[in-house]
């Protein structure tokens, strides 16, 4: 089962996007999923996570307070809601899934097993 990244596209300093993730397989359904975004370059870095059960979420600390990860049960969807871009947000967005995180392991691209294309998102100042 893969995972399918959508809504990435170009921003404008301050602007919001919502960033979609859905598995190629509708019935498909994980733990917990994650979003990470790489740079040419660099490692991937995680940006936020949800746990599908108890609805936990966890983020970076530089996403905090300005991006949002939901879960739409009906869709079987999981959201990447981005406000106040930035710049550096600059990156492709990838959203992956995993059997089972806990709060020491779910910021680590370890645990996520099946991912997707990714997205690009582009901030301009």
């Amino acid at each position: 089962v893969q995972l399918q990244a959508s809504g990435g596209g170009l921003a404008q300093t301050g602007d919001s996007l919502r960033l979609s993730c859905a598995p190629s397989e509708r019935t498909f359904r994980s733990n917990a999923v994650g979003w990470f975004r790489q740079t040419p370059g660099k490692a991937r870095e995680f940006v936020a996570a949800v746990r599908w059960v108890s609805g936990v979420t966890y983020y970076a600390d530089s996403v905090k307070g300005r991006f949002a990860i939901s879960t739409d049960d009906a869709k079987n969807t999981v959201y990447l809601q981005m406000n106040n871009l930035k710049p550096e947000d600059t990156a492709v967005y990838y959203c992956a899934s995993s059997n089972g995180v806990s709060a020491s392991t779910a910021r680590l691209s370890g645990p996520y097993d099946s991912w997707g294309q990714g997205t690009q998102v582009t901030v301009s100042s």
